[in-house]
């Protein structure tokens, strides 16, 4: 018969700790449903000026995947252990 380990049982409290985790710290993996609407809407409003436009979406671009690369790497296990 499996029996539940003790709550003063140090492993357990490592458990507990990882599911614990601050709800803002969420918030990171839902920024790209900002970057979603915000990239056709570039297009679609600056028609008039192309250049614009095109140097606002690269930067928008270039930053949505510097935050997905960011996320990806072993910077945010760091900082978020």
């Amino acid at each position: 018969m499996a029996t539940w380990p003790s709550s003063s049982d140090p492993s357990n409290h490592e458990a507990v700790a990882i599911r614990k985790r601050n709800k803002s710290d969420q918030i990171k993996f839902l920024i790209p449903i900002i970057y979603a609407p915000v990239l056709p809407l570039i297009r679609l409003t600056m028609r008039k000026n192309p250049v614009v436009r095109d140097c606002l979406f690269t930067a928008v671009l270039v930053g949505a995947f510097a935050h997905g690369s960011y996320l990806v790497t072993d910077l945010y296990d760091i900082e978020s252990k």
